[in-house]
C-alpha cells in the first residue's frame, strides 16, 4: 500500500517553511483507494515568488484550515503504507517539520521516485518531474499544485512499477533508502535538527545522555561528529539512538538550563585576560601564576577576540572603568536578552550582585512589575561554577539590555 504525496510550502527560509497545500492518493498497487486534498492556513506569509509559482494566493488560504485541523487525517491515510514522492525528502521534511510543531513524531517509510527513474529510464533527458512526465507521456494537469503534481507522480510510479517487472529495483531501492546502516541512522538522528544554538543531548537506547554540550550550530556539530574519525567520538557514534536539543539563544541559557536539568558540565578555561603597562594581553594562566585573570576562555583565540574588541572601547584605556564594568557585585538588576526562538525574550533577575532567577517571555508582554516575573522565573538554587566568566564577559560586550528590578 502507497501514499503518493506533493507538498506546496509557502516559501519561508529553511526549516522555518510551512505548508499551504498537500494531495495525498493512498494507491493499492492497482487502484486509488483513497485521497486527500487540501489548502493549509500557514499563519504566515506566502513569498511572492510562491504565489506567482503555485497561483496561490494569501486570500486562498485565509479561511483554510490549519495544520492541526488536518494532521488526524493525515495520519489514518498513510497509515501501514510507504509515502511516495519526486524527492520524497523534502515532503517527509515537511511533514516531520509540521507535526513536530504539534508534539507528535511522524514516523513512515519512504519511496523516492527520482532516483527509481534514474535507474529504470536511464536514457531520460532530465529529471524534473514537469519535463520528466512530459517526455514519457504522462498528463500533467496544475503543475505546481499538489493535487497535479501529486497525480502526475503516482502515474509515474505506476510506469517505473510496470517496467521493474520483478519489483527487484523498487524493492533494492526501498531496503537502501529505509535499512538499519550507519549512513541511515545518521540521516534520521540529523534529519531534524535545525541550523540554531542551543544544547544538544545524545542519548544511548535506554534514554541515557552519554553526550551534552551548547552548541552554535545543532545540525552542523552533529553532522561533523557523525562523520569524525577521531577515537573521541567512537562510542558515542556507536551507542547514540536518539538526539534531542533544547534552543537556547546563549552561553548563559544554555548553562542555567543545564543547571535546572541536574546535569553539570564545567569548561575547562585555561586562558585569561591581563593587563599591564597599559596594555590588555590574553596569556596561559598556568603561565602567569602571580596575578588573577581579569577573565577566563576556553581558548587563546577567544581570548585574542577580547583583547581586539577592548582595544575599540576607549573607555577600558582606564583599567579602573574596565573593572567597574564588568563587575557583578551590589546589582540589583533585571538583564533582558534574546530568548531560544523568534518572538520571544528571556530575562535574568540579580538580588545583591548574585543571580537568583531566569526566564522567558514573549516579546509584547510586559514584565514592569515583580507579580509579573513572579509568574514567569525559573529560580536558582546554586550558581553554576564558571557561570560569573560568561556574565562578566556578556557585560563587556554589552550583550544584555540592563534596567533596575522591580521592586516587591
Amino acid at each position: 500500500m502507497y501514499s503518493v504525496v506533493d507538498i506546496e510550502s509557502n516559501g519561508a527560509p529553511f526549516r522555518k517553511e510551512s505548508i499551504i497545500e498537500i494531495a495525498i492518493y493512498k494507491y493499492d498497487g492497482h487502484e486509488i483507494v483513497d485521497q486527500f486534498i487540501t489548502l493549509v492556513n500557514p499563519e504566515s506569509e506566502i513569498t511572492p515568488f510562491v504565489q506567482k509559482l503555485t497561483n496561490i494566493s494569501q486570500r486562498m488560504v485565509r479561511s483554510a484550515p490549519h495544520f492541526h485541523e488536518i494532521a488526524k487525517r493525515i495520519v489514518e491515510i498513510t497509515d501501514n503504507t510507504t509515502l511516495v514522492g519526486h524527492n520524497i525528502e523534502f515532503d517527509y521534511r515537511m511533514l516531520r517539520q509540521e507535526f513536530k510543531r504539534l508534539g507528535y513524531e511522524f514516523k513512515i517509510n519512504t519511496i523516492d521516485t527520482i532516483p527509481l527513474a534514474k535507474k529504470l529510464i536511464p536514457e531520460a533527458e532530465s529529471f524534473s518531474l514537469g519535463k520528466l512526465v512530459k517526455s514519457l507521456g504522462i498528463p500533467l494537469v496544475d503543475q505546481h499544485r499538489a493535487s497535479g503534481d501529486a497525480r502526475a507522480t503516482l502515474e509515474l510510479f505506476k510506469l517505473l512499477m510496470f517496467k521493474d517487472k520483478d519489483s527487484e529495483i523498487i524493492q533494492q531501492h526501498h531496503e537502501e533508502l529505509n535499512a538499519n546502516t550507519y549512513l541511515n541512522k545518521i540521516k534520521q538522528l540529523t534529519q531534524d535538527l535545525p541550523f540554531e544554538r542551543g544544547i544538544i543531548y545524545f542519548q544511548n537506547a535506554e534514554g541515557k545522555i552519554i553526550f551534552f554540550d551548547f552548541v552554535d550550530d545543532l545540525s552542523k556539530f552533529s553532522k561533523i561528529l557523525f562523520n569524525s574519525k577521531s577515537k573521541r567520538w567512537k562510542q558515542i557514534q556507536d551507542e547514540v539512538s536518539q538526539i534531542h536539543y533544547d534552543l537556547t539563544g546563549n552561553d548563559i541559557l544554555a548553562k542555567l538550563i543545564i543547571k535546572t536539568k541536574g546535569l553539570q558540565k564545567r569548561d575547562n578555561l585555561q586562558f585569561g585576560l591581563y593587563h599591564k603597562n597599559g596594555k590588555y594581553f590574553a596569556e596561559r594562566i598556568s603561565n602567569i601564576k602571580e596575578e588573577q585573570p581579569l577573565l577566563r576562555f576556553k581558548s587563546f583565540t577567544q581570548g585574542l577576540k577580547a583583547v581586539s574588541f577592548i582595544k575599540t572601547q576607549s573607555q577600558f584605556e582606564d583599567l579602573d572603568e574596565f573593572e567597574k564594568t564588568i563587575n557583578l557585585k551590589g546589582r540589583n538588576e533585571l538583564w533582558l536578552s534574546d530568548g531560544r526562538t523568534l518572538g520571544e525574550k528571556s530575562f535574568l533577575i540579580f538580588q545583591k550582585g548574585k543571580l537568583t532567577a531566569f526566564g522567558f517571555y514573549e516579546l509584547h508582554t510586559q514584565i514592569n512589575s515583580w507579580e509579573k516575573l513572579s509568574k514567569l522565573k525559573i529560580d536558582l538554587k546554586s550558581f553554576p561554577p564558571d557561570l560569573q566568566n560568561d556574565l562578566q564577559l556578556g557585560l563587556l560586550r554589552c550583550d544584555f539590555e540592563i534596567i533596575p528590578l522591580p521592586s516587591k
